[in-house]
């Protein structure tokens, strides 16, 4: 690496970009395959999505982090946790198991904890490599949000390939009126429906971030129950046990047990080995773009 670069981490939301990837062209009725019938297009379109953002952004360092399981210590708290999720797509489950390959094949770990979600890895990440580089996280997923910091932003993947939106505290507060601590508060009052938990019933989004706005936080919200509406205050009041439940699953936990040593990060591209894999999943075009990219 060139010693004059500063060095910066990006952490890959793996599932995230592959489930996007997916279904972004299988919408349409086409499924890319191989001439064996392998279905690819979700690897595909990962490979792209991920190469427009270091492309783009310039990472250094790159990781991917994946969930291992649907079990994880959250449904252990709440059992109906994310149980409203259908089962993927046959033509995507094989893609699973081949995108890992690739990464590797690309120098990229792919990193993940069992009992632990991806963005738990990715949280434990960021606040370990962030005290030392500046962290970029890719995803699509919203409830990141609660981890951005002056040394780690968030890039939310937009409609339309290669736009983003960066948030860093400034943009965060400039575009929601939140800190990012104020994130998790903003999902205990109004749960989620995607990961299936409730919040308060009744209250909504809008509501959600008006209360966290105008008291800070939930101990600040239930320190003032008077200053609220009836109707407000008698939601809160029958809900309290599934707020602070639904808070504790919205917070992203950033002390998971992992390994990951930053040297294994660094974007070092073996371009044959590379090559030979996307050759071989007969991405060619991919491995011309990627490789001409790669050329040092």
């Amino acid at each position: 690496m060139n010693p004059t670069i500063q060095p910066s981490l990006m952490l890959v939301d793996g599932m995230a970009l592959l489930f996007r990837a997916y279904y972004a062209t299988a919408s349409s009725g086409y499924i890319r395959r191989t001439k064996s019938g392998l279905p690819t297009n979700a690897v595909y379109g990962f490979l792209r999505y991920l190469w427009d953002a270091i492309d783009t952004f310039k990472p250094t360092h790159v990781a991917c982090c994946w969930d291992m399981a649907s079990k994880t210590f959250r449904s252990d708290q709440f059992a109906a946790y994310k149980g409203n999720r259908p089962e993927a797509p046959d033509d995507l489950v094989p893609q699973f198991s081949l995108i890992r390959e690739v990464t590797e094949c690309l120098g990229i770990p792919n990193l993940g904890v069992e009992g632990y979600e991806a963005d738990d890895c990715i949280g434990t990440l960021s606040r370990r490599f962030g005290e030392d580089m500046n962290v970029m996280i890719l995803s699509g997923d919203h409830d990141l949000l609660q981890l951005v910091s002056d040394r780690t932003s968030v890039i939310i993947m937009k409609k339309g390939h290669g736009n983003y939106m960066v948030y860093t505290p400034e943009s965060l507060y400039q575009e929601k009126g939140l800190l990012p601590r104020q994130v998790i508060d903003v999902k205990g009052l109004m749960g989620d429906t995607s990961d299936n938990y409730p919040g308060v019933r009744g209250i909504g989004e809008k509501t959600a971030m008006k209360l966290v706005q105008e008291f800070e936080s939930i101990e600040g919200i239930l320190e003032n129950m008077d200053a609220l509406t009836k109707s407000v205050r008698n939601k809160i009041e029958a809900d309290l046990e599934m707020l602070h439940l639904s808070r504790r699953l919205a917070e992203i936990h950033c002390e998971v047990p992992l390994e990951c040593e930053l040297d294994l990060c660094l974007l070092e591209i073996d371009h044959e080995r590379a090559a030979a894999k996307l050759d071989e999943l007969e991405m060619k075009s991919l491995s011309h773009m990627m490789g001409a990219a790669m050329v040092p």
